[in-house]
């Protein structure tokens, strides 16, 4: 598997990790149960820091694309081929959306909804 980073691309370096690792496991050149680069080895090959890199697994290891297996490694997740296709970043874009213009709809304004998300990102919604 060759990773490449283009650190003049707008897409940030992990998404650009994940996007790859993503693709070599939908066209098959990855396969189930494969062994991936430690977190240190990938950022050194790619000049990386490792902060970036890890980044990247761990947000493929929450979409199940690969699971690591403590000090024996990191693998290409079973299931990774179906996960490949589920776009959670897409799909959180997509609900907070809907909730935006439902929120506009009743005529809530677009400070008292920044205010209301912050709140409950930081979890000290609802007000009290």
């Amino acid at each position: 598997m060759d990773i490449t980073v283009d650190i003049d691309n707008p897409v940030p370096q992990f998404e650009q990790i994940i996007e790859q690792i993503k693709a070599a496991v939908t066209s098959g050149n990855l396969k189930a149960g494969d062994a991936l680069p430690s977190i240190r080895q990938l950022a050194a090959d790619l000049e990386l820091n490792s902060k970036t890199v890890a980044k990247a697994y761990k947000l493929l290891e929450r979409d199940c694309v690969i699971e690591t297996k403590g000090y024996r490694g990191t693998y290409v997740h079973p299931k990774a081929k179906a996960n490949c296709k589920v776009n959670l970043q897409e799909w959180a874009a997509r609900k907070l959306g809907e909730a935006v213009a439902e929120l506009r709809a009743a005529g809530v304004t677009d400070s008292e909804i920044r205010n209301a998300f912050a709140g409950a990102v930081s979890r000290q919604w609802p007000l009290k």
